[in-house]
């Protein structure tokens, strides 16, 4: 891969991610309202960690098994709009002691993980997505492994410094907000259920 293919690739990334925020940096938004940007960090390693799983089904030919099997995308795709929307429904209507109750040192990061990571890996297509993306910048004469690590790990570090940026960005508007828990806890559950309608227009034909 030249130095050239490379840069083009990363402007394609770029302008791939130029577009208003999806369902996960909505829920990244969300989450860094209530817990702080860096407990969500938890929420960036759960989406990063389906999107690495996303390139590896890729990487081995699963994208062709996965493109034609519709009725499990749509199983997977609206199970995650449930999910999202159970979520922002709880945090919508949560008393504000829950959210004092979120404080660093206490939240469960797990908890954070598992929703980014399931609000990611609903979207199956992303499989399809990279399948489609990498062949473009790969050189056949090279070693195929090495540029698909060096493509992968660029989407994820670009992936993850835009929600770095989106949690930031949130957690600084919205500090004032933070004595005003059940203010901010009705934001939130606003965001996370936007999420949902987010992923719910989504076409499953469509790329991502």
């Amino acid at each position: 891969m030249t130095l050239e293919t490379y840069l083009a690739y990363l402007a394609t990334v770029a302008v791939f991610f130029a577009t208003p925020p999806g369902p996960s940096q909505l829920l990244m938004v969300s989450n860094s309202l209530r817990h702080g940007v860096r407990a969500s960090t938890a929420t960036m390693a759960g989406d990063l960690s389906a999107n690495a799983l996303q390139m590896t089904a890729a990487a081995f030919g699963l994208a062709a098994l996965i493109a034609t099997s519709a009725g499990a995308l749509t199983l997977i795709k609206w199970a995650g709009v449930a999910y999202l929307v159970w979520v922002g429904v709880r945090t919508f209507l949560a008393p504000a002691p829950s959210l004092a109750a979120a404080a660093p040192g206490s939240t469960d990061r797990r908890r954070l993980f598992m929703q980014g990571f399931l609000t990611s890996a609903a979207n199956p297509k992303a499989v399809v997505f990279f399948a489609a993306l990498f062949p473009q910048f790969l050189d056949p004469a090279s070693t195929i492994l090495p540029q698909l690590l060096i493509l992968g790990a660029t989407y994820l570090v670009v992936d993850g410094t835009l929600l770095l940026v989106w949690g930031g960005t949130a957690e600084r508007l919205f500090g004032a907000l933070r004595p005003r828990a059940r203010l901010l806890n009705r934001i939130s559950g606003s965001l996370m259920i936007a999420a949902a309608g987010l992923l719910g227009l989504k076409d499953v034909e469509a790329q991502r």
